[in-house]
């Protein structure tokens, strides 16, 4: 049997940039996506702290230290610059591998960079 797990989470992330004709997405700053574990193209969740949408979509990797969280594509009808995101990844993995999995989370203050 195999169990999704949450491998993966950004919270705190605000939204610096929607641009709707783009063909889909979501585009975050490389050194956040590289302090969390996710790899441009994984597959993840955001969740809109604002306005409740929660929505699939597949990571782009944007320029490291830029602080860019874009939604693209249909992505950015679900919400605009400033809103709050939390941003989650996830691993399909047996039973027992699932018991050792330990969400990897990183905080972002204001200026969308990792809190120490």
């Amino acid at each position: 049997m195999f169990i999704t797990m949450c491998k993966s989470k950004i919270a705190h992330a605000q939204v610096t940039e929607a641009e709707l004709y783009y063909e889909g997405s979501i585009t975050i700053d490389e050194k956040i996506i590289k302090a969390v574990g996710i790899i441009p193209g994984e597959k993840v969740e955001v969740l809109n702290l604002n306005n409740g949408s929660r929505i699939e979509t597949y990571v782009i990797a944007g320029k490291a230290g830029s602080g860019q969280i874009c939604l693209n594509g249909p992505a950015a009808r679900t919400g605009v610059v400033g809103d709050k995101l939390i941003i989650l990844s996830y691993a399909l993995v047996d039973a027992a591998e699932a018991k050792k999995i330990k969400t990897k989370i990183v905080y972002l203050n204001d200026h969308n960079k990792v809190k120490d």
